[in-house]
């Protein structure tokens, strides 16, 4: 098995901080920004933040599907951290500021991919696709905001 990394970056119209407690809002804002590709959206634990667990189903292709009940974490510097506890995919929201009024924000995707020939496919494909998505969430932030 080998890591499989998708990585997605997009400008946001609105001061880093705002976009970072944006990110962080799982109760309020991530409903209002997820695509048709994020079923079943809900809070299991807490809702803003730290400590926040939040459950879905990621539709990431028309026959693949995953479950995840992800444990969030924010770390020292403001990163929004999802860990699946279904499987080993982690994805890092990373907001840095462009200029006071413009942010930049990461999402990066990893998780240990099949091997073979199957993974071949899964580490040629599966970026592109969640790419797709999280530029799409992001486009939505940007407009929520």
């Amino acid at each position: 098995m080998s890591e499989v990394k998708a990585v997605t970056e997009q400008h946001i119209q609105a001061p880093a901080a705002t976009v970072r407690a944006a990110l962080a809002d799982y109760a309020t804002v991530r409903p209002k920004i997820l695509t048709e590709h994020y079923r079943d959206f809900r809070v299991l634990e807490g809702g803003v933040g730290d400590g926040t667990v939040a459950a879905w189903t990621l539709q990431a292709t028309q026959k693949r599907s995953r479950d995840v009940v992800a444990d969030v974490d924010i770390t020292s510097t403001g990163d929004v951290v999802e860990r699946d506890r279904n499987s080993t995919l982690v994805t890092t929201y990373r907001v840095t500021s462009h200029s006071d009024t413009v942010s930049h924000v990461r999402v990066e995707t990893t998780w240990k991919g099949a091997g073979g020939i199957g993974g071949f496919f899964e580490r040629t494909f599966a970026p592109k696709g969640l790419d797709r998505i999280h530029a799409a969430v992001l486009t939505n932030l940007d407009r929520e905001l």
